[in-house]
């Protein structure tokens, strides 16, 4: 960058007051300037935004490459600080950019805007900054999010300007179980030069990924695609928008297995008996990239998502596994010209590798060990105090979706945000900050909490326990605009939380791995009702909505809106529906209520045909896949076409269950800095209670605790249950104390181990309980109290029920 056009942008940032700037069809600052020697990714971005601001206002938006700064040419100048500049920005700013990364600094001077950044990346950024702030969406390919004409643009600007950078350094996402959408979509549709997820499709990725403050990709892998390297093109396309490339869980050393693997040529992927294959397979790729921007997978597990080949004991596995690494480490100090430990080097403790980490398995100090969830949002460890000391940090890998038991989650993206806000915030609380990768199947449909996660991995800190339905809101202002911004996120947030009771993709209680029938919901007839009243109210508020959305938005509003919450409320009436047929003994009624599971079925086929057919113009055909895996859930159900009459049997309470929000507590005791707050957006509850800060500790001596008050009218024996969700402790050591009027406390161990049945049904509906038998001998107002003995546990709800009451699902008021 010329030394005079630098130097230019310091003075005029040092006397900047900033307030609004302003860009309309009369502007004479509708004008973009660019470094003429700037990068040509960052030439990238600033013509994009500018043909996104023609499109709003109205007119041409030049982009001129330019040496100096003359006075009369007024606009955006976009630019990167070399660090001959950083001296004289360090007396004006509270800021260093010299070798900063991936910073940026937005202010206003006058007519001009400035965006300028420490480093290629971080100019990109501040300029999709700047889009976004402006109402420019990042899916406005991926979503069809197009800029709408206005006459103007306004960007608000603090008084000091925007100065950003990232809590996490790698954020980026992993394209998993692609067999049913993304692959097939580019194969057919969108690249069938290819036939392929290649360097076309790729591109598209990376610009989102570049509009999402994202950097990193975990290319798709399944057998149903060919290996990224091995595409040409697509090595090429991540260097041409500087994506870092690594590799899953169970592609070590930046290899496929799946598709690279040939047993014919190399034999069993055995390190126990085939070493020699096993390094000359890895050093072909490693030294096929040495010169590449990769974060590098170490370690080895199966060809796919699989334990180690070769029968061992777990202390032979430890001892291998550490040989493996050093061996792994030898080949990238031989091939690629750097000390070993700048190398970005991962280690992705996943499934049974964590137990063979808790066997003592060392890890060098300078990899970055990556913690991992259980696959539906729990995350199974996080780093202690020693391990937060290592060189090498750590991160997250978390599933917004899955393949997988005890069951898949691949259809609708129903994650409650306020689960992936709990975890990630624990997470990054106890030192994950190195990197943070979310599985995100095929992208779409799970636009917006890939975003929620990747905004939250920009900044930890935008998005905190009170404001997680905010961004929700302000997500959808930008999509739809503000006046139906609220009763969208409105929709959304009681989606999310309805799912958080059953997903969509669990409604026929089968299972998965071994696949089993689906079969009656443990919904009572009174909840399956309240919940088909429910989804009901969703519909209607969308079609409600949609009458208002501009037209052309209404292909963006079905992708976002529209798809998913019809979706999950089909399936939701596929399946009570049928449930309700079955129960019913009026063989009139019985037939009325199979039409409706039928007519559920054949909506569900109907708005997926739409989705791939009609909307976009065929742009989405093959994108959408209304049975992945075709699992029976996708099915019709049978069960209720059964010429059998039922008889139900009426049972009745003798006292009503008193049901109770974790977050109605009538007194909260915390411990040692510890306090007690309400996280909105998370649980059956949308309010669950749990410790504040997250990290990790325990408390051996006093107990934070929060207390009850509930009233009983009559005398008898009773029991207490409690749901909490089924997060994780590193030592499987959470522990409960319930006690009620000051009786001596009953203490509970919570955690659940692997993958045992308990967490498999905790895990599918997202809470695990305990139960505590009372007697009350004087009626009036009682007293409960709950002790833990850690952070990490989250509340929910809590119910009072007469001994052997009848089991309910969902706890309400």
């Amino acid at each position: 960058m010329n030394k005079y056009f630098i130097l230019l942008i310091s003075a005029l940032l040092a006397s900047c007051q900033s307030k609004n700037f302003t860009i309309n069809q009369d502007s004479s600052n509708a004008n973009i300037y660019v470094d003429s020697n700037a990068d040509e990714l960052i030439k990238w971005a600033a013509n994009d935004i500018a043909k996104d601001l023609e499109k709003i206002i109205g007119r041409e938006i030049p982009v001129n490459y330019v040496d100096k700064i003359l006075p009369e040419n007024k606009g955006i100048y976009i630019g990167q600080f070399n660090n001959e500049l950083i001296q004289s920005l360090e007396d004006n700013f509270d800021t260093d950019l010299n070798n900063a990364w991936e910073k940026f600094i937005i202010k206003k001077d006058q007519d001009n805007l400035f965006i300028v950044g420490s480093d290629i990346r971080g100019t990109v950024y501040g300029v999709f900054d700047v889009a976004e702030k402006i109402g420019i969406s990042p899916w406005k390919w991926w979503a069809d999010v197009h800029p709408e004409n206005t006459g103007s643009v306004t960007l608000a600007l603090p008084e000091n300007g925007i100065i950003d950078s990232p809590s996490v350094q790698y954020r980026g996402i992993f394209l998993n179980d692609e067999d049913w959408a993304l692959q097939p979509w580019a194969a057919k549709t969108f690249e069938p030069e290819t036939g392929d997820i290649g360097p076309k499709t790729y591109e598209k990725i990376f610009q989102l990924l570049l509009r999402l403050k994202a950097n990193t990709i975990w290319p798709a892998m399944h057998p149903s695609t060919k290996a990224f390297f091995t595409i040409e093109g697509n090595r090429a396309m991540a260097e041409k928008y500087q994506i870092a490339i690594g590799t899953s869980h169970a592609e070590p050393m930046l290899r496929n297995n799946v598709d690279e693997w040939d047993h014919e040529i190399y034999g069993d992927f055995n390190y126990f008996t085939n070493k020699e294959k096993v390094k000359e397979y890895w050093q072909k790729r490693i030294f096929e990239t040495k010169n590449g921007n990769n974060v590098i997978s170490m370690g080895m597990r199966g060809i796919h998502d699989s334990g180690m080949q070769g029968n061992a004991t777990q202390e032979e596995k430890v001892a291998l596994l550490e040989n493996i690494i050093q061996d792994q480490r030898e080949m990238l100090t031989k091939t690629i010209d750097k000390p070993i430990e700048e190398i970005p080097q991962v280690f992705t403790i996943y499934k049974e590798v964590l137990d063979l980490y808790n066997n003592g398995l060392k890890v060098p100090d300078d990899v970055t060990l990556i913690w991992t969830d259980d696959n539906y949002g729990y995350i199974r460890r996080l780093s202690n105090k020693d391990e937060r000391q290592r060189k090498g940090g750590s991160g997250v890998y978390y599933h917004l979706s899955y393949w997988g038991r005890p069951h898949d989650h691949l259809w609708l993206s129903s994650s409650q945000p306020g689960l992936t806000w709990y975890e990630m915030s624990r997470a990054y609380q106890n030192g994950a900050n190195k990197i943070w990768i979310a599985n995100v199947g095929d992208i779409k449909p799970g636009e917006y909490n890939m975003e929620f996660f990747l905004d939250l991995a920009w900044d930890v800190n935008s998005i905190n326990e009170s404001s997680i339905k905010k961004h929700l809101v302000d997500w959808n202002h930008r999509e739809f605009g503000k006046d139906k911004a609220q009763e969208i996120a409105d929709v959304y947030e009681e989606y999310y939380r309805l799912a958080f009771l059953r997903k969509p993709e669990y409604m026929g209680w089968s299972r998965t791995e071994p696949k089993t029938s689906t079969k009656m919901t443990e919904f009572s007839p009174e909840e399956a009702q309240r919940r088909l009243d429910a989804y009901a109210e969703l519909v209607k508020k969308v079609e409600e909505i949609k009458v208002n959305i501009s037209k052309e938005r209404l292909d963006a509003f079905f992708q976002l809106v529209e798809y998913p919450i019809k979706g999950a409320a089909l399936m939701n009436e596929k399946f009570l529906y049928a449930q309700q047929s079955f129960l019913s003994t009026d063989a009139t009624e019985k037939k009325a209520l199979a039409k409706k599971s039928q007519e559920a079925y054949d909506a569900i086929v109907s708005s997926t045909a739409t989705y791939n057919k009609t909307i976009s113009g065929g742009k989405w055909d093959g994108m959408m896949s209304m049975n992945p895996r075709e699992l029976a859930v996708y099915n019709m159900p049978d069960y209720h076409l059964a010429d059998t009459t039922v008889s139900v049997e009426n049972k009745t309470e003798l006292h009503s269950p008193k049901f109770i929000q974790a977050s109605e507590f009538s007194e909260a005791e915390g411990a040692e800095n510890y306090e007690w707050k309400v996280i909105e957006g998370l649980g059956y509850s949308n309010a669950s209670v749990t410790l504040f800060p997250f990290e990790n500790h325990v408390f051996n001596t006093e107990k934070p605790s929060l207390s009850y008050n509930f009233n009983i009218e009559k005398t008898g024996t009773y029991q207490v249950e409690l749901r909490f969700l089924p997060t994780h402790a590193n030592n499987f050591d959470h522990k409960i104390w319930l006690s009620v009027n000051d009786s001596e406390a009953k203490a509970y161990e919570i955690n659940t181990k692997g993958r045992s049945e308990s967490w498999k049904e905790n895990v599918l509906r997202n809470f695990g309980s305990i139960t505590y038998p009372i007697v009350i001998d004087k009626a009036g107002k009682q007293t409960i109290k709950v002790s833990v003995n850690q952070p990490g546990i989250v509340l929910d709800q809590l119910a009072i029920s007469p001994e052997n009451h009848q089991e309910f699902y969902e706890i309400v008021k």
